[in-house]
């Protein structure tokens, strides 16, 4: 079953896509733990990344509990920006990056029960800025609880086109 048709991209690169919604790719701080992304063949798995801006982490809770739903999309959004630069990191160039698998983990309460509707945000930008190559398996798990209180993280795999 599918859900609502979401508009193709516009025309231009996909750089140009996401300057026209006001967005850009963030810079994205080193671990010594570990690195935002690994390629192995020509995948490119991306860690797990968290709603942060400008090295600030945008907000802390439980969906459903603490955050609502609106806010949870929006956080979504973010974190999927910083999974994009990690991608870009990893291939060059935003043109080059396809999206192949999203998992989205939204820290929730048991009985929250929309997932789904906070991945869709994150979804839904992908496809705004990349088309076909934003378009992805996918999937949406609530968790008991995200690292610092994050109600959402993102992790990825992707390749180059």
């Amino acid at each position: 079953m599918s859900g609502p048709a979401l508009p193709a991209a516009a025309s231009g690169s996909a750089t140009d896509r996401l300057e026209a919604l006001g967005l850009d790719l963030p810079r994205l701080d080193s671990n010594p733990y570990y690195v935002d992304h690994r390629t192995s063949g020509s995948s490119i798995y991306i860690s797990g990344q968290l709603p942060y801006k400008d090295g600030e982490l945008l907000g802390q809770g439980i969906v459903g509990r603490d955050v609502e739903l609106d806010t949870a999309r929006e956080l979504a959004r973010h974190a999927v920006l910083n999974a994009l630069a990690a991608a870009v990191h990893a291939v060059g160039d935003l043109d080059r990056v396809r999206i192949v698998q999203m998992l989205v983990f939204v820290a929730s309460t048991p009985d929250f029960g929309l997932q789904g509707k906070v991945a869709n945000a994150a979804s839904e930008l992908l496809i705004e800025v990349l088309g076909e190559n934003g378009r992805h398996a996918r999937t949406a798990i609530g968790v008991a609880g995200l690292p610092l209180n994050s109600p959402v993280e993102i992790q990825m795999v992707c390749t180059a086109v």
